[in-house]
Formats: C-alpha cells, structure tokens, sequence
C-alpha cells in the first residue's frame, strides 16, 4: 500500500484494515473462548496493533525531512511537531505499560469476572471510531473539509459511546456485581484496582481526545485547514488512534486472559 495515494484509494485502504481489525478481534475472541490461548491472544494484539500503528498512525511520516531550510516555513513546523508528539506518545505509553505490568504481577493468569458482551461491544465501538477517524483525516488531505466534519461527528458521538459504556454500564455492573477497589480484600482488592486503574486511566485519555476532536471540528469549520495545512487534523486523528492502539492490549488483558475471578 503505497503512502501517496489518490482520495478513493486512500480511503479504500481505511476500510481494508477495518476489516482486518475486525476479523483479528473476532478471532481474538473466539481463541478465548474455545481455547484460552494466552500467547495466540497475545499474537494477535500486536498485529492488530501494528495494524493500527502503521496504517492508521502512519508512524512512517517520522521518516519524513524537510527540504525547507526557513524554520518558520509550515513544512518546518510540521515535521518537528510530528517529532515532539511521538515522543510524548512514547512517553505516555510508558504509563499504560506499567499498568499492564501491573495487571501481570498482581493478577497473573486470573482477570475480573466482566460482562463479555459489553466488553466486545465497547471494543468494537472504539474500533469503528478509528476507522471514521481515518476517514475524516484521509478527506481533509484531499481537500474535502465537509467530508472531514461529517467523519469527526460520527467519531466523536462513538468515542462518547464508549465512554458512557466502559464508564456508566461496565463500572456499575462490575461496583454491582461486587468488584471494588478494596486491597483490604486479598482476593478480589486487587482485581478490581486493577480493572479501575486501567480502565480508568484509559477514560481519562479518551475524554481528553473528545476534547481534541472538538477543537479541530470547530477549527475545521472555522477554516482553519486545508489540504496542504491540517496539522491539527494529524495530531487529533494520531492521538485518536493511540488510545484505540492502547485499548487493543487491555481489552484482552482485562477481559480475554486468563480465569474470571468472581467478586462474591
């Protein structure tokens, strides 16, 4: 799939890996269910997630040098800011990673007992979101700012779905059902702080890209951007798709691997 592409293809190529994504998660439930594999389940997080990375992050345009030597120029700016946004990306994983760890050392081979349905349902949710999220970024590098406010909307309404769902739905049913964040407990105290950690520190990141899409929608209909000038549009569409990238890899740590520990 070649970086340069015409607007159909470009877009095209966004439906290609929602379509990937979609069988992998599929798959990534059926293994947990019929077989409980931990290492295919982990196999299948990383590709959906170079997936996600490559093809929807484009962490190829880090390759990318200015042939500007005016650093004041817009081309300047852009691949610098590209540069700093990664770096805080990567810091910022850092932070997900150590509550993955966590989960490990404190849970092992158990997980909190959750409502699979809702789980599947939520995941499925933020994918679709990256998948619109791709779309509108694709429509604004050819031009097409309506076609990039439509797509916003559709994301920012399922980013919020998702958050109402893991926020309202999952944590009442898991407080209902028993799951607090008790350590008084030794059996299930740090189940649930795991699961409210992570979950809630994944929130927190959605909410704060809600508010991101919201500046650039309002940007966009601004006139702010344009086909050759839209860094705004990158940085919101990238930062969008890293907390898809990191819902990949709790998804199953949460809800996939290992055994349910029951919280009565």
């Amino acid at each position: 799939m070649s970086h340069s592409q015409t607007k159909s293809a470009a877009l095209m190529q966004g439906v290609i890996i929602a379509i990937y994504l979609a069988a992998l998660t599929i798959l990534e439930y059926f293994v947990a269910v019929a077989f409980d594999a931990v290492p295919l389940l982990i196999v299948v997080a990383i590709i959906k997630g170079f997936l996600v990375l490559y093809y929807f992050m484009h962490i190829y345009k880090l390759n990318e040098t200015d042939t500007d030597t005016n650093h004041d120029s817009y081309a300047y700016k852009t691949v610098t800011n590209r540069l700093g946004l990664w770096l805080f990306l990567l810091s910022d994983s850092f932070v997900f990673a150590g509550l993955l760890v966590m989960r490990s050392n404190l849970l092992g081979l158990t997980r909190p007992e959750l409502n699979q349905a809702l789980g599947l349902g939520v995941t499925a949710v933020l994918l679709v979101s990256s998948f619109f999220m791709n779309r509108g970024e694709m429509q604004m590098a050819h031009g097409d700012v309506k076609g990039f406010m439509r797509n916003t909307v559709i994301t920012f309404v399922l980013g919020l779905g998702f958050l109402l769902g893991v926020v309202l739905l999952e944590w009442r049913i898991a407080a209902h059902e028993g799951l607090t964040a008790d350590f008084g407990n030794p059996v299930t105290g740090p189940v649930g702080g795991v699961f409210y950690m992570m979950t809630g520190m994944h929130a927190f990141h959605v909410f704060t890209g809600l508010i991101f899409l919201a500046v650039v929608w309002n940007n966009a209909r601004k006139g702010v951007y344009t086909a050759e000038k839209h860094w705004g549009v990158e940085a919101a569409a990238v930062y969008w798709h890293f907390v898809d990238l990191v819902w990949i890899f709790f998804y199953p740590a949460l809800y996939l691997i290992g055994t349910a520990v029951a919280a009565h």
